[in-house]
């Protein structure tokens, strides 16, 4: 069974399609974009080796030619250097502003080769085929692409859409359980900002979900993609609602940088723990009551993951270094930080008025708590 979440911008519009075995089906379901039988995809390393011959074998089935780059796996590799030879192998593959672009795996390649479709020969179409659930979940969906600079992550990009989204629910069979619990962090946070009774399930099927059981699996993505799409349907370009998606990711990005973009700390984790902040950031404002941090964390801990600072390994800088790494975050508006907090679990909201030392001190109280 495959579902299909629409995601509706007008001219602009695409599917989210979600199942078992999409990967065998992709000459097929890519097929009618193309107006020459030939795709170029870009992928890294590490999937390249467990799933671009499968993914080449469906497209030779169809017809449809297949030039192939895969550039390291890793977060450090979404930065100019990659992104440079990225756009350069576009050009010399000869892709054209009528040809597809795909980008087969996870965040990482997808934000990178979706920033690169946008400014190749000033935008071409492209596919996303997510091959981890933080991706299938969050980064595939809304368009948003982007690359890091020194200065912050995401910093450097553009909102381009996909023409399709392919989301192999058995492909997340490959993936390490930290991996796996990694894109976890998304879909706790779906359930966060807008929807009680996900969370909910979440608390109870979680476990099964995470041992491997793929019904549980699919109607995990199924959700959070509807989710996310119907907020990015409403606000495309985050001028007001799709702001609430960064819920924990004011903390996290900070986080990220601070660690290096180095696997002490995978982005769905940094998730994770900013989610955990936020929740303990809005009780201490008086926002909602002590039992939704703690449920929060309970979750999340009853799940395996990383919840607080303590729980990244290494040297950490102080509360006002961190705090120094969020003022550069892309959430700045008039240099106030803008944080997503909430009255309670799935009653998220955009503030810009937080008191920064209530920020440091709650940083200060989980950097001395290492």
């Amino acid at each position: 069974m495959v579902d299909l979440v629409p995601v509706n911008l007008g001219e602009r519009s695409y599917e989210v399609r979600i199942g078992r075995g999409l990967i065998d089906r992709a000459g097929a379901e890519i097929a009618p974009l193309l107006r020459r039988p030939r795709v170029a995809v870009v992928t890294d390393e590490t999937v390249a080796a467990l799933h671009l011959e499968r993914f080449n074998n469906a497209l030779a089935a169809r017809g449809i030619a297949v030039q192939a780059l895969a550039l390291p796996p890793g977060e450090a590799t979404k930065g100019w250097p990659q992104f440079s030879r990225t756009v350069e192998w576009l050009l010399e593959a000869r892709v054209e502003r009528r040809d597809v672009v795909v980008a087969l795996g996870g965040g990482v390649i997808g934000d990178l080769v979706g920033f690169a479709a946008s400014v190749l020969r000033r935008g071409v179409r492209f596919v996303q085929v997510p091959t981890t659930l933080l991706a299938q979940v969050d980064s595939s969906v809304g368009g948003k692409t982007g690359i890091n600079t020194p200065q912050g992550k995401n910093l450097v990009g553009a909102f381009h859409q996909p023409s399709l989204v392919l989301a192999d629910i058995g492909v997340l069979d490959s993936l390490a359980p930290r991996d796996f619990l990694a894109g976890y962090g998304e879909v706790v946070k779906y359930g966060l900002l807008g929807d009680p009774l996900f969370f909910e399930w979440l608390e109870a099927e979680g476990p099964r979900l995470a041992a491997g059981d793929r019904d549980l699996r699919q109607r995990a993505v199924t959700r959070s993609v509807e989710m996310k799409a119907g907020i990015v349907s409403r606000d495309e370009t985050e001028e007001g609602e799709r702001a609430l998606l960064n819920l924990g990711h004011t903390f996290c990005h900070a986080l990220e940088k601070a660690t290096d973009y180095s696997d002490r700390l995978l982005h769905g984790e940094g998730v994770a723990i900013g989610c955990a902040l936020a929740f303990e950031l809005s009780q201490r404002l008086g926002l909602c009551a002590q039992e939704a941090p703690s449920r929060v964390r309970a979750h999340l801990r009853a799940m395996g993951m990383k919840t607080d600072l303590a729980d990244i390994p290494g040297e950490l800088p102080g509360a006002e270094a961190l705090l120094a790494l969020m003022a550069q975050d892309k959430k700045v508006v008039d240099g106030r930080l803008r944080f997503i907090l909430a009255r309670g679990i799935g009653q998220a909201f955009v503030a810009d008025d937080v008191p920064g030392d209530v920020v440091a001190r709650l940083l200060q109280d989980a950097l001395a708590a290492r």
